[in-house]
């Protein structure tokens, strides 16, 4: 394994487990760090903001601020106040999305029926409250003529012991009922994501390595744009999901306690 300029690392399932920090994350970052090496932490997660997660990465012993993390919700508010600042959303999504959306300027309603503007959007994303009556008012929205957004499309979210529904689940109900497709994915493997994480850490992707445990987002995001790839082994995917893909990540690595630092 060659060393890279700069690092970008999923956060479940590659650096923790809920609340456990994976054996050798914080020794990993800390080494590449010394050397001079950037290192950005991305998640797809739009429950916790920024804030939460760099809060939680210093608690469980890799001291980070806030400049150096990226997930959906940020991405999401960056990219809609920059190509659609006056547009207004029906979101369905957690306190954390609508703290990002408010931080962005984003307008947003979490009543539609009461409100006398046109919605341009609904933003889909992992909700933990999901429920019929938010089913139905994306329903009565998309029927007005709003588009279909997602913060992610994750499926599940890894869990210690297992994994949870994630906004997959959401995006599938609303798809389902109003015939709509999505038509926007912000989080990984969006390109919109990777250009970001890019620009921050002044790297071009070819000297950079994306680290995660999902084929299908970390993994793909990092083959479509240039970046090398190594898939971790402590999250949602097995050696036999491994092989039964045709994504072929350039390194393999039973946990990011195995990657070269020097």
């Amino acid at each position: 394994m060659q060393l890279y300029d700069g690092y970008i690392f999923d956060l479940d399932g590659t650096i923790y487990l809920g609340e456990r920090l994976l054996p050798g994350a914080d020794r990993v970052v800390r080494e590449l760090r010394e050397a001079g090496k950037g290192v950005m932490f991305l998640s797809n997660k739009p429950i916790e903001t920024r804030y939460d997660y760099a809060a939680k990465l210093t608690r469980l012993g890799i001291p980070t601020d806030v400049a150096n993390v990226i997930n959906s919700s940020f991405v999401l508010g960056q990219y809609l106040s920059h190509h659609a600042p006056d547009c207004l959303c029906y979101v369905i999504g957690e306190q954390a999305l609508l703290d990002d959306l408010d931080e962005a300027g984003v307008r947003y309603t979490l009543e539609p029926e009461k409100v006398d503007y046109q919605v341009d959007y609904v933003v889909m994303a992992f909700d933990r409250t999901f429920h019929y009556g938010k089913l139905n008012r994306a329903l009565q929205c998309v029927k007005k003529g709003a588009r279909l957004i997602a913060t992610n499309a994750d499926r599940t979210c890894p869990l210690e012991g297992g994994e949870i529904p994630d906004a997959g689940g959401v995006i599938g109900a609303v798809e389902g009922t109003s015939g709509k497709k999505l038509e926007l994915v912000v989080g990984k493997p969006s390109p919109i994501t990777v250009e970001v994480a890019l620009d921050l850490l002044k790297v071009a992707p070819d000297r950079c390595l994306m680290v995660g445990d999902r084929i299908e987002t970390d993994i793909l995001m990092g083959k479509r744009f240039g970046l090398a790839t190594a898939l971790v082994l402590t999250g949602v995917t097995s050696r036999k999901t491994l092989e039964a893909s045709e994504i072929v990540p350039d390194y393999v690595l039973d946990s990011v306690a195995d990657l070269r630092t020097s």
